[in-house]
C-alpha cells in the first residue's frame, strides 16, 4: 500500500499510486453526492449507518490485528474499540429513524391573533455539505475512519472526507474500505463517503477546499489551531470542530479522605496510567487537601504509581513529547517526584507522579497546567475550598472535571456547591466519586469543552448531539404545504417527533 491514498465508493480514485493524494477528486465527489444523499429518508439513512457497522464488523478480525499491530494498544482495547464505533454508528441510525436530528418546530398560523396575526412557521435542520474529519492518533477506530465525528456527519446528511492518520493507515484503510461497501450495498453515490492518506500538506489542502463547508478534528492543540486559522482565513470561512487539549482537574475533598485512602490513591493512579495515559480526559492535575490524611493518599498515590511499568506509546514522536514534557516538570524549582514507575522500552516510558506547590499556578509560566500527554500527573495541595475557588478559576478550560466528596459529609457538600458553578464554565463534563477516562456514548454525554479543550464549547463530539455541529436550522415561513419539505408537513409520512407550539407531539 502505498503513503498517499484517495478511496471512494468503488475503488481508489485518481491519487492513489502519486506522492500526494487527490484531494479535489474526493471533495468533488462528495459534492457531487450531497444532493442524493441528504434527500435519504430517515429509514434509508439509519439503515445505512446500520450497514456501515455490519460491514466494520464483518472484518473485525483483520482490523484488530492491524490496529494492534499499528498502534501497540492491547488487543482487548481494540476489540472494545470496535464494538464502541459499531454501537455509535447504531446509535445515531436509532436517533435519524426518530427524526430527533431534523429538531422540527412548528408554529401553526394564528389569523385571528391580536394585535398582530402570527404566520405559519415551520422549522428543521438541513446538512452543511461535505465534512472534512481527522484520524486520532490514540483512539484508531472510534475517534478515527468511521469514529464519532464520521457517524455523526453522515447522520446528519453530509458526505464526508477522512483524513486518516499516519499512526494507523493500514487500519484506516481497512476501515474505509468496509464503509465504501456499505456505500455500494445502500445505493449511495460513490462521493458519500471518501478517504485520504497524506502529510500536513493534504491536511492543509482539505480544510481550504472551498467544497469542504465543515471539520471535525481530534488531536493536539497545535495540530487543531492550524486548521481553524486556515478554515478561518477562507474566502467563505467554515466551522472547525476541533478537540485539543485537556488537563481534567480533579478535586479531593477532605471527606473523600475519611475512607479507604489507599484505594482511591491506587485509582487515581489506574486512571492516570491507563492506556499509556493517552486519553483526552487524562487527569492530569489533582487538588489535595493538606493534612495528614492528604499525606496518606500522596504516599498510597507514590507507591502505587511506583509499582507501574510503561506502556508502549502510540508514536515515537508522543513518546518523545512525553520525554519533554516530564522533563519540563522535573526542571521545574519547587516540584517533586512522589514516585516513578518502570521504563518498559524507548517508547514505553516510565509513569510518574509529581507534587507542585500552589504558588506556581499563579505564575505566567504554564509548566503545571500544560497537558503532558502520557501517564504523567501533578498534585497540588490547597488548605480549603476558600483558596481553591481562584486557582480553579484561573484554569484553562477542559474536557472534564472531577469532585471526589462524601457523600453524607455536609461540610463536603458546601464545599461542593461552591465549587460546581465555577467548575461549570470551565468544563464541559463535571463528573462526582469517579474518574473522567471513559467516555460513555449515549445522549446525555457531552464530550467538549470551553477554549482550549475545543474550538468551540457550543458542541460536543461524542453522543446524538454531535450531530447538530453540521447542521444548519432552516425556517419555512406560510410555504404552501405541497412546498413544504416532507419532514415538516402536517401529514410528513415519517411519523417525526416534533414540537408543535413548544410541544413535543
Amino acid at each position: 500500500m502505498s503513503d498517499s491514498q484517495t478511496i471512494a465508493a468503488t475503488s481508489v480514485i485518481a491519487g492513489a499510486d502519486s506522492e500526494q493524494p487527490d484531494v479535489a477528486a474526493a471533495t468533488a465527489a462528495a459534492v457531487e453526492a450531497f444532493a442524493a444523499y441528504r434527500a435519504t429518508s430517515p429509514a434509508e439513512r439509519g439503515a445505512f449507518l446500520e450497514a456501515v457497522a455490519d460491514e466494520i464488523e464483518a472484518d473485525k478480525d483483520a482490523i484488530i490485528v492491524e490496529a494492534v499491530r499499528e498502534s501497540g494498544l492491547p488487543e482487548g482495547r481494540i476489540t472494545g474499540e470496535v464494538g464502541r464505533t459499531t454501537g455509535q454508528l447504531r446509535m445515531f441510525a436509532g436517533v435519524v429513524r426518530s427524526g430527533d436530528h431534523l429538531g422540527v418546530r412548528i408554529d401553526p398560523a394564528l389569523p385571528d391573533r391580536a394585535p398582530l396575526p402570527r404566520a405559519d412557521i415551520r422549522q428543521r435542520m438541513v446538512p452543511l455539505g461535505p465534512v472534512a474529519v481527522f484520524g486520532a492518533s490514540n483512539f484508531p477506530l472510534a475517534f478515527s475512519t468511521a469514529g464519532g465525528d464520521t457517524a455523526s456527519a453522515l447522520a446528519a446528511g453530509c458526505p464526508v472526507v477522512v483524513k486518516g492518520h499516519p499512526a494507523h493507515p493500514v487500519t484506516g484503510t481497512l476501515v474505509a474500505r468496509a464503509i465504501t461497501r456499505a456505500v455500494q450495498a445502500s445505493g449511495l453515490p460513490a462521493g458519500v463517503f471518501s478517504f485520504v492518506l497524506g502529510g500536513i500538506e493534504t491536511g492543509q489542502e482539505l480544510v481550504v477546499d472551498p467544497r469542504i463547508t465543515a471539520v471535525g478534528f481530534t488531536g493536539s492543540r497545535g495540530g487543531g489551531l492550524a486548521l481553524v486559522r486556515a478554515a478561518a482565513g477562507r474566502e467563505v470561512p467554515i466551522p472547525v470542530y476541533a478537540e485539543m487539549s485537556s488537563i481534567n482537574p480533579v478535586v479531593v475533598l477532605p471527606g473523600a479522605l475519611d475512607g479507604d485512602v489507599d484505594a482511591l490513591a491506587t485509582a487515581y493512579v489506574g486512571s492516570l496510567t491507563l492506556g499509556a495515559g493517552q486519553f483526552c480526559t487524562n487527569p492530569g492535575l489533582l487538588f489535595l487537601p493538606s493534612g495528614e490524611q492528604g499525606d496518606a493518599f500522596l504516599r498510597a498515590a507514590g507507591r502505587a504509581v511506583t509499582d507501574a511499568a510503561g506502556q508502549p506509546m502510540l508514536t515515537p514522536g508522543i513518546a518523545e513529547a512525553y520525554a519533554s514534557g516530564t522533563a519540563s516538570l522535573r526542571g521545574t524549582e519547587g516540584i517533586r517526584v512522589v514516585g516513578e514507575g518502570s521504563a518498559a522500552g524507548d517508547h514505553a516510558p516510565a509513569p510518574v507522579v509529581y507534587e507542585a506547590p500552589a504558588e506556581l499556578l499563579a505564575l505566567d509560566d504554564n509548566t503545571v497546567t500544560d497537558e503532558v500527554f502520557g501517564a504523567s500527573g501533578v498534585v497540588v495541595r490547597y488548605d480549603d475550598v476558600a483558596d481553591l475557588l481562584p486557582r480553579l478559576e484561573q484554569l484553562e478550560g477542559q474536557l472534564t472535571a472531577t469532585v471526589h466528596a462524601d457523600p453524607a459529609s455536609s461540610a463536603d457538600a458546601a464545599a461542593a456547591a461552591a465549587l460546581l458553578p465555577v467548575l461549570e464554565l470551565r468544563a464541559g463534563r463535571i463528573l462526582f466519586n469517579g474518574w473522567p477516562t471513559g467516555v460513555e456514548v449515549g445522549h446525555a454525554m457531552v464530550h467538549g469543552g470551553p477554549y482550549p479543550a475545543t474550538s468551540d464549547s457550543r458542541t460536543t463530539s461524542v453522543g446524538s448531539l454531535a450531530i447538530e455541529r453540521f447542521q444548519r436550522p432552516v425556517a419555512y415561513q406560510d410555504v404552501p404545504a405541497a412546498l413544504q419539505p416532507e419532514a415538516v408537513r402536517d401529514d410528513n409520512p415519517w411519523g417525526l417527533r416534533r414540537r408543535i407550539d413548544g410541544d413535543l407531539e
